[in-house]
Protein backbone atom coordinates (compact mmCIF):
# COMPACT_ATOMS: atom_id res chain seq x y z
CA UNK A 1 0.00 0.00 0.00
CA UNK A 2 2.67 2.46 0.49
CA UNK A 3 4.65 1.77 -2.66
CA UNK A 4 1.28 1.98 -4.60
CA UNK A 5 0.21 4.96 -2.22
CA UNK A 6 -2.74 3.92 -1.36
CA UNK A 7 -5.14 0.21 -0.97
CA UNK A 8 -7.39 -1.26 -4.04
CA UNK A 9 -10.30 0.82 -2.76
CA UNK A 10 -8.32 4.08 -3.42
CA UNK A 11 -6.84 2.74 -6.78
CA UNK A 12 -10.70 2.21 -7.76
CA UNK A 13 -11.47 5.40 -6.91
CA UNK A 14 -8.58 7.13 -8.50
CA UNK A 15 -9.73 5.03 -12.16
CA UNK A 16 -12.57 6.58 -12.34
CA UNK A 17 -11.35 10.10 -12.35
CA UNK A 18 -8.81 9.44 -15.03
CA UNK A 19 -5.84 8.30 -12.86
CA UNK A 20 -3.72 6.08 -15.50
CA UNK A 21 -1.37 5.46 -13.04
CA UNK A 22 -3.93 4.08 -10.77
CA UNK A 23 -5.42 2.09 -13.90
CA UNK A 24 -2.63 0.23 -14.38
CA UNK A 25 -1.47 -0.60 -11.06
CA UNK A 26 -5.28 -2.14 -10.23
CA UNK A 27 -4.97 -4.46 -13.42
CA UNK A 28 -1.50 -5.85 -11.91
CA UNK A 29 -3.48 -5.99 -8.39
CA UNK A 30 -6.09 -7.84 -10.03
CA UNK A 31 -3.71 -10.41 -11.91
CA UNK A 32 -1.73 -10.87 -9.26
CA UNK A 33 -4.56 -11.36 -6.84
CA UNK A 34 -6.21 -14.20 -9.46
CA UNK A 35 -2.85 -15.94 -9.71
CA UNK A 36 -2.76 -16.45 -6.33
CA UNK A 37 -5.78 -17.29 -6.01
CA UNK A 38 -6.50 -19.69 -8.06
CA UNK A 39 -3.47 -19.67 -10.60
CA UNK A 40 0.63 -20.13 -10.57
CA UNK A 41 0.91 -18.78 -7.46
CA UNK A 42 -1.72 -20.51 -5.36
CA UNK A 43 0.48 -23.36 -4.45
CA UNK A 44 2.85 -20.84 -2.83
CA UNK A 45 -0.17 -19.35 -0.93
CA UNK A 46 -1.12 -22.82 0.12
CA UNK A 47 2.11 -23.67 1.75
CA UNK A 48 2.79 -20.28 3.16
CA UNK A 49 -1.01 -20.74 4.56
CA UNK A 50 -0.51 -24.13 5.66
CA UNK A 51 2.14 -23.18 8.11
CA UNK A 52 0.41 -20.27 9.78
CA UNK A 53 -3.18 -22.30 10.21
CA UNK A 54 -4.86 -22.29 13.78
CA UNK A 55 -6.69 -25.22 14.42
CA UNK A 56 -10.29 -25.08 15.18
CA UNK A 57 -12.65 -22.02 13.73
CA UNK A 58 -11.63 -18.45 13.30
CA UNK A 59 -11.65 -17.51 17.26
CA UNK A 60 -14.15 -14.52 17.82
CA UNK A 61 -12.47 -11.60 20.04
CA UNK A 62 -15.26 -10.99 22.32
CA UNK A 63 -15.67 -14.68 22.83
CA UNK A 64 -12.28 -15.14 23.90
CA UNK A 65 -12.44 -12.26 26.02
CA UNK A 66 -15.68 -13.62 27.77
CA UNK A 67 -17.48 -10.39 26.66
CA UNK A 68 -21.17 -10.46 25.82
CA UNK A 69 -22.73 -8.65 22.68
CA UNK A 70 -22.79 -5.62 24.29
CA UNK A 71 -18.81 -5.41 24.14
CA UNK A 72 -18.97 -4.95 20.03
CA UNK A 73 -21.05 -1.68 20.42
CA UNK A 74 -19.43 -0.49 23.04
CA UNK A 75 -15.71 -0.71 21.45
CA UNK A 76 -17.36 0.55 18.01
CA UNK A 77 -18.84 3.99 20.31
CA UNK A 78 -15.42 4.33 22.28
CA UNK A 79 -13.49 4.12 18.93
CA UNK A 80 -15.16 6.46 17.41
CA UNK A 81 -15.21 8.78 20.13
CA UNK A 82 -11.33 8.13 20.06
CA UNK A 83 -11.27 8.90 16.36
CA UNK A 84 -13.56 12.21 16.45
CA UNK A 85 -10.98 13.48 19.20
CA UNK A 86 -7.92 12.93 16.57
CA UNK A 87 -9.99 14.09 14.04
CA UNK A 88 -11.25 17.37 16.08
CA UNK A 89 -7.15 18.00 17.19
CA UNK A 90 -6.41 18.00 13.48
CA UNK A 91 -8.77 19.93 12.30
CA UNK A 92 -10.74 17.38 9.96
CA UNK A 93 -13.47 18.85 7.89
CA UNK A 94 -17.20 17.85 8.55
CA UNK A 95 -17.34 16.95 4.79
CA UNK A 96 -13.88 14.43 5.22
CA UNK A 97 -15.95 13.02 8.47
CA UNK A 98 -19.20 12.04 7.54
CA UNK A 99 -17.90 10.65 4.26
CA UNK A 100 -15.29 8.70 6.04
CA UNK A 101 -17.98 7.23 7.87
CA UNK A 102 -19.95 6.43 4.84
CA UNK A 103 -17.46 3.67 4.74
CA UNK A 104 -17.99 2.31 7.51
CA UNK A 105 -21.93 2.29 7.39
CA UNK A 106 -21.38 0.83 3.61
CA UNK A 107 -19.78 -2.04 5.32
CA UNK A 108 -22.71 -2.23 7.95
CA UNK A 109 -25.20 -2.12 5.38
CA UNK A 110 -23.59 -4.83 2.47
CA UNK A 111 -23.94 -7.51 5.94
CA UNK A 112 -27.50 -6.51 5.82
CA UNK A 113 -28.33 -7.05 2.45
CA UNK A 114 -27.02 -9.50 1.97
CA UNK A 115 -27.77 -11.42 5.25
CA UNK A 116 -31.40 -10.29 4.25
CA UNK A 117 -31.05 -11.93 0.55
CA UNK A 118 -29.82 -15.01 1.96
CA UNK A 119 -33.02 -15.54 4.26
CA UNK A 120 -35.77 -14.94 1.45
CA UNK A 121 -33.49 -16.29 -1.70
CA UNK A 122 -34.14 -19.64 -2.94
CA UNK A 123 -30.53 -20.07 -4.38
CA UNK A 124 -27.48 -19.75 -1.67
CA UNK A 125 -26.01 -16.75 -0.91
CA UNK A 126 -23.37 -16.15 1.05
CA UNK A 127 -23.64 -13.06 3.79
CA UNK A 128 -20.75 -10.95 2.90
CA UNK A 129 -19.55 -7.38 3.18
CA UNK A 130 -17.01 -4.93 1.32
CA UNK A 131 -13.44 -5.79 -0.05
CA UNK A 132 -11.88 -5.25 -3.03
CA UNK A 133 -9.24 -7.77 -3.30
CA UNK A 134 -11.14 -10.85 -4.49
CA UNK A 135 -13.90 -8.67 -6.06
CA UNK A 136 -10.74 -7.55 -8.48
CA UNK A 137 -9.38 -11.01 -9.21
CA UNK A 138 -13.20 -12.51 -9.70
CA UNK A 139 -14.23 -8.77 -12.11
CA UNK A 140 -11.01 -9.78 -14.24
CA UNK A 141 -12.21 -13.03 -15.16
CA UNK A 142 -15.89 -10.89 -15.39
CA UNK A 143 -14.72 -9.78 -18.71
CA UNK A 144 -12.08 -12.57 -19.93
CA UNK A 145 -14.97 -15.61 -19.63
CA UNK A 146 -18.20 -15.11 -20.71
CA UNK A 147 -19.64 -17.22 -18.68
CA UNK A 148 -18.82 -16.27 -15.29
CA UNK A 149 -21.70 -15.98 -13.07
CA UNK A 150 -22.91 -11.97 -11.48
CA UNK A 151 -22.81 -11.78 -7.42
CA UNK A 152 -22.34 -9.12 -4.77
CA UNK A 153 -19.06 -8.95 -5.63
CA UNK A 154 -18.94 -8.26 -9.32
CA UNK A 155 -21.72 -6.23 -8.56
CA UNK A 156 -19.51 -3.59 -6.26
CA UNK A 157 -16.81 -3.00 -8.04
CA UNK A 158 -18.35 -1.07 -11.25
CA UNK A 159 -20.44 1.37 -8.59
CA UNK A 160 -17.52 2.13 -6.37
CA UNK A 161 -16.00 3.07 -9.92
CA UNK A 162 -19.16 4.68 -10.77
CA UNK A 163 -20.13 6.42 -8.07
CA UNK A 164 -16.37 7.92 -7.62
CA UNK A 165 -16.77 9.08 -11.35
CA UNK A 166 -20.36 10.60 -10.67
CA UNK A 167 -18.42 12.23 -7.56
CA UNK A 168 -15.54 13.72 -9.52
CA UNK A 169 -17.73 15.30 -12.17
CA UNK A 170 -19.87 16.85 -9.67
CA UNK A 171 -16.47 18.39 -7.85
CA UNK A 172 -14.78 19.11 -11.50
CA UNK A 173 -12.21 16.59 -10.46
CA UNK A 174 -12.21 14.67 -13.48
CA UNK A 175 -9.03 14.96 -15.20
CA UNK A 176 -6.30 12.71 -17.02
CA UNK A 177 -3.25 11.66 -15.33
CA UNK A 178 -0.10 9.66 -16.09
CA UNK A 179 3.36 9.11 -15.08
CA UNK A 180 5.92 11.97 -15.83
CA UNK A 181 8.91 9.45 -16.57
CA UNK A 182 9.93 6.13 -15.54
CA UNK A 183 11.30 6.95 -12.54
CA UNK A 184 8.12 5.75 -9.99
CA UNK A 185 6.78 3.37 -12.45
CA UNK A 186 8.66 0.18 -11.01
CA UNK A 187 7.96 1.64 -7.78
CA UNK A 188 3.66 0.94 -8.65
CA UNK A 189 4.02 -2.01 -10.33
CA UNK A 190 6.15 -3.86 -7.68
CA UNK A 191 3.87 -2.72 -4.72
CA UNK A 192 0.68 -3.73 -6.65
CA UNK A 193 2.12 -7.57 -7.23
CA UNK A 194 3.17 -7.63 -3.59
CA UNK A 195 -0.79 -6.25 -2.89
CA UNK A 196 -2.25 -8.59 -4.76
CA UNK A 197 -0.39 -11.85 -3.35
CA UNK A 198 -0.51 -10.48 0.34
CA UNK A 199 -4.35 -9.55 0.34
CA UNK A 200 -4.67 -13.18 -0.43
CA UNK A 201 -3.00 -14.71 1.55
CA UNK A 202 -4.20 -12.49 4.25
CA UNK A 203 -7.38 -13.16 3.48
CA UNK A 204 -8.38 -9.40 2.78
CA UNK A 205 -6.86 -5.87 1.75
CA UNK A 206 -7.65 -2.85 4.37
CA UNK A 207 -11.11 -2.86 3.59
CA UNK A 208 -12.12 -6.52 3.38
CA UNK A 209 -10.07 -7.46 6.67
CA UNK A 210 -9.54 -3.94 8.22
CA UNK A 211 -13.04 -3.05 8.10
CA UNK A 212 -15.26 -5.55 7.35
CA UNK A 213 -13.24 -8.58 8.68
CA UNK A 214 -12.49 -6.77 12.23
CA UNK A 215 -16.28 -5.38 12.15
CA UNK A 216 -17.31 -9.11 12.73
CA UNK A 217 -14.79 -9.29 15.45
CA UNK A 218 -12.97 -12.43 13.98
CA UNK A 219 -9.46 -12.88 15.66
CA UNK A 220 -8.18 -13.34 12.36
CA UNK A 221 -9.16 -9.89 10.56
CA UNK A 222 -7.71 -8.22 13.76
CA UNK A 223 -4.15 -9.83 13.45
CA UNK A 224 -3.86 -8.95 9.54
CA UNK A 225 -5.01 -5.10 10.51
CA UNK A 226 -2.58 -5.20 13.11
CA UNK A 227 -0.05 -6.93 10.45
CA UNK A 228 -0.69 -4.04 8.10
CA UNK A 229 -0.19 -1.39 10.39
CA UNK A 230 2.92 -2.24 11.62
CA UNK A 231 4.35 -3.03 7.37
CA UNK A 232 2.87 0.25 6.22
CA UNK A 233 4.90 1.80 9.44
CA UNK A 234 7.87 0.37 8.55
CA UNK A 235 7.45 0.59 4.74
CA UNK A 236 7.02 3.96 5.27
CA UNK A 237 9.90 5.07 7.42
CA UNK A 238 12.56 2.98 5.17
CA UNK A 239 10.97 4.28 1.76
CA UNK A 240 9.30 7.88 1.83
CA UNK A 241 10.62 9.04 5.03
CA UNK A 242 14.29 8.60 4.50
CA UNK A 243 14.17 9.58 1.35
CA UNK A 244 12.67 13.13 2.17
CA UNK A 245 15.16 13.16 4.42
CA UNK A 246 17.99 12.56 1.93
CA UNK A 247 16.45 15.46 0.17
CA UNK A 248 16.51 17.85 2.95
CA UNK A 249 20.32 17.17 3.75
CA UNK A 250 20.91 17.78 0.33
Amino acid sequence: MILLRGCPGRLLVLDATGNLRALLSGLVFAVAAQMTLRGLLSPLRGDLAAGLMTDGPNPEVMVALYLGRWAGPALGIAAAIVALGFAYWNRVSVRTLVFGSGVGFAAALGWFLTSSLSQSSFEPVPVESLTFSGPSADMLVFFLLPDAGLDFDIGMVPSVAAGAFLAAALAGELQWQGWSGAQSTHRYLIGAALMGFGAMLAGGCSIGAGVTGTSTMAFTAWVALIAMWIGSAVTDALIDRRSQAEEVTT
